[in-house]
């Protein structure tokens, strides 16, 4: 078994090397050819953590087999210096069922997140959008701006964050690594106006992102909100938008973007439009008009870390990187 850490995780899968791997998972997904059941959750009453289990399937010629994400997420660990989440995935050879690699979690998960987000606006965006609004500053604030670097030309990019230090790391950060110039904002507002790309990462239980602070044409990345008693669109952004998901059982179980508007009877189930996977087959449609709003639901799924794991694996042995472990 091959045990590949952070740094090698990202040294072998940059966003422009997940992006097409996502694209083809989430359009296994909507194809029929994965088995997920929905995450686990634990929450004990004694701890202030959570452990998520995110198991499945891939069925395909390649990247495909059996594995799973198993991750820790401790409120405190950024206090300590140390990530939000931790964890791994692991892989499984596809013919003896050994386990083929266990890698570092949260580098999977930062690129992944980021790759399928740049999947979605290249599907859903309009062609010419370029005016791009990040709420949040942290790891997925980092990479979905690689990601929408990659995916349109940036005319624009304003961040805005709760910790206005943290804005700053993050212009800097821009600045150094991407050679992007960023404009830190005090408000939601004020980053959101006129932006017609959106991405938001933050990790809040009440909504930033108003739908009058919305521009016509806007296609929004809502990556933050992962749990059900978390929110970053209001209710009046959700039912005025045009609604894609990575995957409806997931949406309607688990987003609480979704939950509320729909209990406060402002949106029915059949307010989803297409799961993303759906648009890239081409069995639904997804941008109809150019003022037409639209919001992208990212919860993340295992089969995105699935066949992330995969493809890491194949790199790292391509290239003899990580370390090899026997478990007998």
């Amino acid at each position: 078994m091959l045990l590949i850490d952070r740094a090698t995780v990202r040294e072998l899968y940059p966003v422009e090397r997940a992006m097409p791997v996502m694209a083809e998972a989430m359009r296994r997904y909507s194809g029929g050819q994965v088995e997920l059941p929905l995450r686990t959750i634990l929450r004990p009453e004694k701890d202030t953590g959570l452990l998520g289990t995110m198991p499945g399937f891939v069925a395909g010629e390649d990247l495909a087999g059996y594995g799973l994400k198993a991750m820790v997420l401790k409120p405190e660990n950024p206090a300590r210096g140390l990530d939000l989440h931790i964890g791994v995935v692991l892989v499984f050879d596809p013919g003896t069922g050994a386990p083929l690699a266990m890698m570092d979690a949260g580098a999977v998960t930062a690129v992944r997140t980021a790759a399928v987000s740049g999947v979605a606006s290249e599907a859903l965006a309009r062609p010419d959008a370029g005016d791009l609004a990040v709420l949040g500053s942290g790891v997925q604030a980092r990479s979905h701006l690689e990601a929408m670097h990659l995916v349109r030309p940036l005319r624009r990019v304003r961040v805005w964050s709760r910790t206005a230090e943290n804005a700053e790391a993050f212009r800097v950060w821009a600045d150094k690594e991407l050679g992007v110039e960023v404009e830190t904002m005090a408000t939601p507002a004020a980053a959101l106006a006129g932006a017609d790309l959106v991405c938001t990462t933050t990790a809040t239980r009440e909504p930033v992102v108003q739908a009058a602070d919305l521009a016509p044409g806007a296609h929004v990345n809502a990556v933050g909100a992962s749990f059900i008693d978390h929110r970053e669109l209001s209710s009046e952004a959700v039912a005025g938008a045009s609604f894609f998901v990575d995957s409806r059982e997931s949406a309607l179980a688990e987003s609480g973007d979704l939950r509320a508007p729909l209990t406060e009877g402002l949106v029915g189930p059949g307010h989803i439009r297409a799961e993303l996977g759906e648009v890239l087959l081409g069995t639904r449609p997804g941008r109809r008009e150019r003022t037409e709003i639209t919001v992208f639901k990212s919860l993340g799924l295992g089969v995105q870390d699935i066949m992330s794991g995969f493809a890491v694996a194949e790199e790292a042995a391509a290239r003899g990187l990580g370390r090899t472990f026997e478990l007998d």
